[in-house]
């Protein structure tokens, strides 16, 4: 049930969700979001069993329901298994979260190898594509849906030294515009959230200087809370966002503004 004022007003009780890559940062407030307002959250996890098992300790313990299911996103056999998995725990995925991230360091383009480049596009087109095509069916029988990608202010911004991560970021953007233009006629929407810089666990050790550097050029004065980027995405998710489809909604402070 519902514990929150956020998670009253946009209700996702009955609704089952899948968070990719949801064993910390983001990903991890957005799960205890879409728990808070009701959902039943499957959180994923690719490789650090401990890891996730204590993410899901966290959310468990404040009374929200849900499972936790280990898998690569980028590899259709075992998104394949996770859905059906799901599925007979908690009932298929009605809210699908597209998070899943890999390493994202700055270079200068000369350093970039294209093996890198692929495995951008992999998280970022190739297991959107993977993931929608296992959840599409009951999402389109039952006519409605919630394909939720998160992408990043960088593309927005045209971030130098961050190519790879703009291009398939870019790329993320296209395919959910296009799909939220192709699933409408089933109640089916597709959106995309898209975080500024919001300190979480991968940001520990970044540079001071880069990080005052940052925080200057953001019109609000101060840095985004994780929850902000979970309250954005369980709206979009809830029955009150249904004519809400085909959307890049930065959760940056204006950042893309200034």
């Amino acid at each position: 049930m519902s514990t929150n004022g956020q998670g009253a007003l946009f209700s996702l009780d009955g609704r089952v969700a899948f968070v990719s890559g949801s064993s910390t940062g983001l990903g991890k407030a957005i799960a205890h979001s879409l728990g808070a307002a009701g959902a039943r959250v499957a959180m994923n996890y690719a490789n650090n069993q401990a890891r996730g098992k204590q993410a899901f300790d966290e959310y468990s313990a404040k009374g929200y329901e849900g499972m936790l299911v280990r898998g690569d996103v980028t590899n259709k056999n075992e998104v394949d298994k996770m859905v059906a998995g799901i599925a007979d725990e908690l009932g298929p995925v009605d809210i699908l979260v597209i998070n899943a991230t890999p390493e994202q360091p700055l270079k200068p383009i000369e350093e970039y190898e294209w093996e890198f480049y692929q495995e951008m596009l992999d998280f970022f087109v190739k297991s959107p594509y993977l993931l929608v095509r296992a959840t599409l069916a009951h999402m389109k029988e039952q006519k409605y849906g919630r394909v939720i990608n998160i992408g990043s202010e960088v593309f927005q911004r045209g971030v130098g030294n961050f190519t790879a991560y703009c291009a398939a970021k870019g790329g993320q953007n296209g395919f959910t515009r296009s799909l939220a233009t192709e699933l409408a006629p089933w109640g089916i929407t597709a959106n995309m959230v898209s975080p500024g810089w919001i300190p979480v666990e991968r940001h520990e050790n970044d540079p001071q200087e880069m990080k005052d550097e940052y925080l200057a050029g953001v019109p609000a004065g101060r840095w985004g809370l994780p929850r902000e980027v979970g309250d954005t995405v369980t709206f979009l998710a809830s029955e009150q966002a249904g004519y809400v489809s085909g959307q890049n909604i930065c959760v940056n402070g204006a950042h893309t503004v200034a």
